[in-house]
């Protein structure tokens, strides 16, 4: 009998949720996904100090302040990670726009082209790039701008329908809703101490986002992401994509049994889900009625943007010991 590993990827694309290239090598997802929180813990693994420090070392040698070097260090350091991964995968990689410009539609189309235009210098073609961006209002009008662009965008912390349906209007390539973090915020909000899998608040939001696009005919990919154990992810299996940590990968290539479908496209095309017309008010008003997604957007803004920090003071210290500027 297969692993449910084996039968999750013949109808689900699996993708690696890590920044960790031997876990890449092990389980040969065909795209992998990072964010500042991974790259700022590969960073600090000594197998990877070579490739910070020549991040810190090309920063340096561009010249500018120091606030400046650092920037371009860390951007670097993503675009060579995302180079790194791309050699050992024949899909495509995910790299993340800073946290810190998410309300700022300007800011994270600059931020986007400057990362397109390292990986494009590096030989590598925007076709295997999506950028990476919250799903706040302003950063779902940047991926309209960039994907117009041809420059292809993941529209990550997504909570919420009303995020999802101005996404996939937006002509956004790809979304990540997180399915862990719903449930972490309804197990905090109710005192539950768990979900049976297929009442999951995680899956159950993904499900639903999966039949609205299937039916109203939308090409945004659905990959859910942010699991906390196997059952999300095997309740999600026909997903068109699912982002696994390596920890998870292991304990679904390690189980044998029989995994049914549980997402089907021509199923959802029944379903009677009416179209709900999205604009900027609608989304606001959803989104203020909506405790978790606020919360949950909000938290891991807040997130991404410490690690972002974190990753700085690490490159602050290499470039010091280089002489600074």
């Amino acid at each position: 009998m297969a692993n449910l590993l084996e039968q999750l990827t013949e109808m689900t694309v699996v993708v690696a949720d890590t920044g960790d290239f031997k876990s890449i090598e092990k389980f040969r997802p065909r795209d992998a996904t990072t964010n500042p929180s991974l790259i700022t813990a590969a960073a600090q693994m000594p197998e990877y100090a070579d490739l910070v420090t020549e991040a810190v070392r090309w920063a340096h040698a561009q010249g500018g302040s120091r606030e400046q070097q650092i920037t371009n260090a860390l951007d670097r350091l993503a675009v060579e990670f995302g180079r790194k991964i791309l050699e050992i995968i024949p899909g495509r990689v995910s790299t993340e726009v800073d946290a810190r410009l998410s309300f700022d539609t300007a800011g994270t189309v600059e931020k986007a082209h400057k990362l397109i235009g390292w990986y494009e210098a590096a030989g590598v073609s925007r076709q295997r790039i999506l950028v990476k961006i919250a799903s706040t209002w302003e950063g779902i009008r940047a991926a309209e701008v960039l994907e117009k662009e041809g420059i292809h965008c993941n529209l990550t912390l997504l909570f919420g329908l009303h995020q999802a349906i101005a996404c996939a209007e937006a002509g956004a390539t790809l979304i990540s809703p997180f399915v862990g973090r719903i449930l972490d915020w309804y197990k905090k909000d109710t005192g539950r101490a768990g979900y049976p899998s297929h009442e999951d608040p995680g899956v159950v939001s993904v499900t639903t986002i999966f039949n609205y696009y299937k039916r109203h005919g939308h090409k945004t990919e659905v990959m859910g992401a942010s699991f906390r154990n196997v059952g999300e992810i095997t309740e999600l299996a026909g997903c068109d994509l699912l982002t696994i940590s390596p920890q998870l990968l292991a304990e679904l290539k390690s189980t044998e049994g029989t995994l049914p479908r549980k997402l089907d496209a021509a199923n959802a095309q029944a379903l009677g889900l009416p179209r709900i017309a999205m604009d900027e008010a609608v989304f606001r008003k959803m989104h203020a009625e909506d405790r978790m997604a606020n919360d949950k957007l909000a938290e891991g803004i807040d997130g991404f943007s410490k690690a972002l920090v974190q990753a700085e003071k690490l490159l602050g210290e290499k470039l010091d010991a280089l002489g600074g500027v």
